[in-house]
């Protein structure tokens, strides 16, 4: 018995007349009654009552109605979930991120794209930081990371799609004397006490940068290992932060921010995933906010 015997028998069940059902079923007459007729030879006993003018149910065959009808409502179901997995409409995405994706607005607006059009899969959303995140990806306890590029972000077994590029910006108390100008240069930042986010290998090219061009005068004050801690030691008037521009959305009583006028010091964001990807939700979230995932 196997589910074309099940429906061949509720058809003729339903419709209550073999023609009818095998018109219904697209087959012929002769072999409806012979599928139906082997269905009873394995169960042992008839089905229906058979006349010139309708076939009816017996009592076993009213019983094999009603679970005919849940099996193939079952089978219908399990069809439908392994078809909706394998379309990554439901599943699991873990997604990781740090740096500028909260603030630029990427972060977000991916994950709500991705929830509206697959409101059955499961998001966890975690802060995690820039080096973290590959080693969570390659271990199998991330799916997706948000980062700024870093020296980990390079390797055969990770995929690496840049999604943003901003410009920097420096934070710096509303008393400060170069909250004059509409936009500050490098050599005005020269023997001023400086924050930077160390979360990464990316900011000692920063500091390379400004070592360069400043000199001997270029004077790292503090390295924080957050965002907020970054711009709460600006605000106190301990240093200047140099942050990316996404960042300006943070309000923190008297913190302002400047335009920096450098086009070597720059920030960028990342998407980085595993090179060979298995599940089928994580390839429709990447196809949903990258593209096409081969």
């Amino acid at each position: 018995m196997d589910l074309r015997h099940l429906r061949y028998f509720l058809a003729v069940a339903e419709e209550g007349h073999f023609g009818r059902a095998a018109a219904r079923l697209n087959i012929v007459q002769p072999a409806l009654s012979m599928q139906i007729k082997a269905l009873e030879e394995e169960l042992g006993g008839a089905l229906f009552v058979r006349s010139s003018r309708r076939v009816e149910l017996t009592d076993a065959g009213v019983l094999l109605q009603i679970e005919a009808r849940r099996t193939l409502e079952q089978a219908e179901h399990t069809r439908l979930t392994v078809e909706r997995a394998l379309r990554g409409e439901t599943g699991r995405v873990r997604v990781g991120f740090a740096g500028n994706a909260i603030f630029s607005g990427k972060l977000t607006a991916d994950l709500r794209r991705f929830h509206q059009r697959y409101p059955d899969a499961e998001l966890t959303i975690d802060e995690v930081g820039p080096q973290e995140q590959v080693e969570a990806i390659l271990a199998g306890h991330l799916d997706i990371g948000y980062t700024p590029a870093h020296s980990n972000t390079v390797g055969p077994d990770l995929a690496v799609r840049r999604i943003g590029d901003w410009e920097m910006l420096v934070a710096l108390p509303e008393d400060h004397a170069l909250v004059a100008h509409d936009c500050l240069t490098i050599a005005m930042l020269a023997g001023q006490p400086l924050v930077l986010y160390e979360a990464h290998d990316v900011h000692e090219h920063l500091v390379m940068l400004l070592t360069q061009k400043l000199g001997s005068r270029c004077h790292i004050a503090w390295r924080a290992h957050s965002t907020l801690s970054t711009l709460a030691i600006a605000a106190t008037g301990l240093g200047l932060a140099l942050v990316p521009a996404p960042l300006q959305q943070v309000h923190i009583p008297g913190l302002v921010y400047r335009p920096l006028k450098e086009a070597d010091l720059t920030a960028n964001l990342v998407l980085i995933s595993r090179a060979q990807e298995a599940s089928a939700s994580v390839k429709a979230y990447l196809e949903l906010v990258i593209g096409p995932v081969y």
